[in-house]
């Protein structure tokens, strides 16, 4: 599966992408709005994927950074949006406008989004708001793993950001870990609290 490509932007139009690397030049489908933001033609990038495929062939999807492609994720799982319909969605409106849509319930906002219909705007709201992570745009959650782990058990995402936020400033302050951790003990223990304290407990 590809994470992501990294090389020299070779051409763009709108919705589309051609990045070069290794000799070979990629088509990628991409969110308007991701495209404007990505370096000009014959400069470097690093592009986020996600490769679809079904009978009749494969197309990959490329975004800005890991947040977007979450986005589009969460996007194609709402009744009614496949991945054209997302990456339409995702050009004529911003990740935090999206967020803050979603969050304060905005159908209004959604609305304006081309292509979104009053029908399909609610569905999105009913199944995604509290889903989709703040992050900032530039950096990806240090615990972006952790977070989709939690998120996959049914946890809200922001809410286990900030579980996740909250554990690591207690392990940092408690007297009992002193003793250096390796990156894989520090998750386990991080995971654990993160759901103590989403538990309530």
């Amino acid at each position: 599966m590809f994470n992501s490509i990294q090389g020299t932007i070779t051409g763009k139009k709108n919705d589309a992408l051609y990045i070069t690397t290794g000799g070979v030049e990629w088509d990628v489908i991409i969110p308007a709005t991701d495209n404007e933001r990505l370096p000009a033609i014959g400069e470097t990038a690093r592009v986020w994927t996600w490769l679809y495929h079904k009978e009749d062939g494969m197309r990959l999807y490329g975004f800005f950074n890991e947040a977007r492609r979450a986005a589009f994720l969460e996007l194609i799982k709402v009744e009614g949006i496949g991945p054209k319909g997302a990456i339409k969605i995702l050009g004529g409106i911003s990740q935090e406008e999206l967020e803050r849509a979603l969050d304060s319930e905005d159908l209004a906002r959604l609305e304006k989004v081309p292509g979104l219909g009053k029908k399909t705007a609610q569905k999105m709201l009913l199944t995604l708001k509290g889903k989709l992570a703040r992050a900032p745009a530039e950096t990806a959650s240090p615990y972006a793993d952790l977070v989709e782990a939690l998120g996959a058990m049914g946890y809200d995402k922001r809410a286990a950001a900030e579980a996740l936020s909250k554990a690591e400033a207690a392990l940092r302050t408690d007297a009992a870990f002193d003793e250096p951790l390796s990156a894989s003990e520090k998750e386990k223990l991080l995971f654990k609290r993160a759901i103590l304290y989403l538990s309530g407990m």
